[in-house]
């Protein structure tokens, strides 16, 4: 066996060997590298750190821009994965709209369900046509000898032509067709008549029996056939597929509406008297 004496002697001859410059390297403690880090310990610092720094600011950008892409999800896609109650509710509102009017328009064409009253209900309709109602007031305006009469007429004259305007800026907004896609006649060109919302002839019966039983002095059978003819005229335009449910409750209540507005703003009589002599150009300024 070797004595402790030569032991010791071989240690200090190991540790002399590994003290020497080219074994330096061996004996420093390894920092969280394998062996590449030990061979590539001889290289320059400045690389050392631009090599580590360069993987260390890629995955930063990357993960920035996996968490900037979640949140660039569009706004539409988001209402049309997630509707709110209130379209949920208005999509069913029109599709139930649109399926009762459907039904209703049994005289929508000569083949349909009850085509053979299809004249009859045509000819009920025109009776609340705008033309035919300025045509008739202009009529009676011209035979009426009274004051008060020509006052009632000229108020009335002015709230159908404002009842025939407003109807027809209201339909070139909203720009809804009809549950059976018709095209209009020559009259509803006249008119102005040409799309479906609010209903025309609706707005114009409400307006004008209204106008009339304020402005008239009328019987209780003439009063009750007054309102049923308004109502009818309005239902009228449902069954020739003209019109929806809805465009005829929006017509009655614009018709409502001119009425108010008409007697907010009523003309007395000598103001209607100076629009008709304006009218018939015998108006003169020194009178």
């Amino acid at each position: 066996m070797p004595s402790s004496h030569s032991l010791r002697s071989r240690r200090r001859d190991r540790n002399s060997v590994l003290s020497r410059p080219e074994f330096l390297s061996l004996n420093q403690p390894l920092r969280g590298g394998g062996p590449s880090e030990s061979r590539g310990s001889a290289r320059r610092p400045g690389q050392i750190k631009h090599q580590t720094s360069q993987p260390c600011e890629e995955p930063t950008d990357s993960a920035s821009k996996e968490r900037k892409e979640p949140s660039k999800m569009p706004e539409e896609d988001c209402m049309q994965l997630n509707p709110s109650f209130k379209g949920i509710a208005m999509n069913a509102l029109l599709a139930i709209d649109i399926s009762l009017s459907k039904r209703m328009g049994v005289c929508a064409y000569t083949s349909s369900s009850w085509g053979g009253c299809r004249s009859m209900v045509a000819l009920l309709a025109l009776t609340g046509h705008g033309i035919t109602w300025i045509i008739g007031t202009i009529v009676c305006l011209t035979r009426s000898n009274t004051l008060a009469g020509q006052e009632v007429l000229v108020n009335l004259l002015l709230a159908l032509i404002l009842d025939v305007m407003t109807v027809a800026g209201v339909q070139r907004l909203v720009k809804r067709r009809g549950p059976w896609e018709m095209t209009p006649g020559f009259l509803d060109y006249v008119a102005m008549d040409t799309y479906s919302f609010p209903a025309a002839h609706a707005s114009r019966a409400a307006m004008v029996s209204k106008f009339l039983l304020s402005h008239l002095v009328l019987a209780v059978p003439l009063r009750i056939l007054l309102v049923l003819w308004a109502f009818l005229v309005g239902m009228s335009r449902v069954l020739l597929g003209r019109h929806h449910l809805t465009d005829m409750v929006c017509g009655f209540a614009l018709g409502m509406l001119h009425f108010s507005l008409m007697e907010t703003v009523w003309l007395s009589s000598s103001t209607c008297q100076t629009l008709i002599s304006i009218g018939t150009l015998s108006w003169s300024p020194f009178n």
